[in-house]
């Protein structure tokens, strides 16, 4: 690109364990590597400002006020105070256009100093807010019964989605993750909506880094050990596999989360070492034989393109993302019911020839998968939020 737009993004997550923040990590790289003038602006433990080639970062102080919307996961709602602060860095960046990644802390700042300085606004969807937020209720109202919770999660899930589209109408375009985010947010929104994708690094998630072969079938999960991630399931397929008379196996759960001292004490052969990052998380990857993915809510799932790069066939949920990224009966299944969940891990676990077609097939589809080429489309896509030229590279 001979004149890249100058791109003031704005995300919620940058250091945090999950896929906004590695997704806001690989597009700031790659502007640096191609010397885009690239302003990255997010929360954290102190105020900073550091520059990068042509990559500048600005961090926000989230202060006393800032809670845990999860582990790790922190918003400040007293964040504003930073606006004026925020306001000159944009001018002084001399921002084209401003993108932020939901309505979060940061995001709504983003978003308003959009609409005061008329620069436009790009806004990516990348978390079901709607869902998490019906799931977690859903398990603090176990107590009541059905025909009570189920209409009140309803009606949650109802009015938080209202919520969320009426903020990302404020756009000029709309990113998601699959095609049936585009078509909801389309429909909903009346915006032009891309495809935005994820991308892997597949020297660090590799087959390569497995240190483990003592005969056991490793059943892998990794990401938040959350209700919205559905990771009960896990107990209630152990139980289904041992009744089945599979012996050796094990699980092995990466991740923290609410649900992770409930999972320790259910699963009777499992490993669950919390947090991992950089080479112990490839290693974990590596020596997982088959990734299961019970989630019905990610719009996305990176982890499932890590697990398939380190050569782990996946069984995901036919709700959500995950499924887009599997090829299906060649790297994976989705299954459609919590039986034929079970029934697709069951049939991969006793065919071991089944597993190493598979396995191969994982690691040629996600290696495939580039962070260049994603950056080139959401640069069409900025393009054409610009310019009003319908990007040829990004599919609507």
């Amino acid at each position: 690109m001979i004149n890249p737009p100058r791109v003031a993004f704005l995300t919620d997550t940058y250091h945090e364990v999950n896929g906004v923040a590695l997704t806001s990590r690989q597009l700031q790289e790659c502007a640096k590597r191609r010397g885009y003038p690239f302003l990255c602006v997010y929360g954290g433990a102190g105020d900073k400002r550091e520059q990068f080639d042509s990559v500048t970062h600005v961090q926000l102080n989230r202060g006393p006020f800032a809670f845990n919307l999860d582990k790790g996961l922190r918003h400040d709602p007293v964040l504003w105070r930073y606006m004026g602060d925020l306001r000159a860095a944009i001018l002084a960046f001399k921002a084209d256009i401003i993108h932020i990644t939901s309505p979060g802390d940061v995001g709504e700042m983003g978003a308003v100093l959009a609409y005061q300085l008329k620069i436009p606004l790009v806004i990516s969807w990348h978390t079901n807010f709607h869902e998490f937020g019906a799931r977690r209720l859903e398990r603090m109202l176990n107590w009541l019964p059905d025909a009570m919770r189920t209409p009140i999660c309803a009606a949650s899930e109802h009015h938080i989605l209202n919520a969320m589209i009426r903020f990302y109408k404020v756009g000029r375009i709309l990113f998601a993750p699959n095609d049936e985010l585009i078509t909801m947010l389309e429909k909903r929104t009346g915006l032009p909506t891309f495809l935005m994708k994820r991308g892997i690094d597949a020297n660090l998630y590799s087959p390569a880094k497995r240190t483990k072969n003592d005969g056991i079938f490793r059943l892998g999960y990794v990401g938040r050990i959350t209700p919205e991630k559905s990771v009960r399931f896990l107990v209630d397929l152990e139980r289904a596999l041992l009744g089945l008379g599979l012996r050796s196996f094990r699980f092995l759960v990466v991740g923290d989360g609410s649900e992770r001292d409930w999972l320790a004490k259910n699963l009777k052969a499992a490993d669950l070492p919390g947090v991992l990052r950089g080479e112990a998380l490839a290693e974990a990857y590596a020596n997982m034989d088959l990734f299961v993915f019970p989630s019905k809510t990610d719009t996305f799932g990176n982890v499932v393109l890590e697990a398939m790069a380190s050569g782990a066939p996946c069984v995901v949920t036919d709700q959500g993302g995950p499924k887009f990224i599997i090829d299906e009966g060649v790297s994976g299944f989705s299954a459609a019911t919590d039986a034929e969940f079970i029934r697709r891990v069951a049939e991969i676990m006793m065919s071991p020839e089944l597993h190493g077609v598979m396995s191969t097939a994982a690691r040629q589809q996600a290696s495939r998968a580039s962070w260049d080429a994603v950056f080139d489309d959401v640069y069409a896509a900025y393009d054409y939020a610009l310019h009003g030229m319908a990007p040829a590279a990004v599919p609507t």
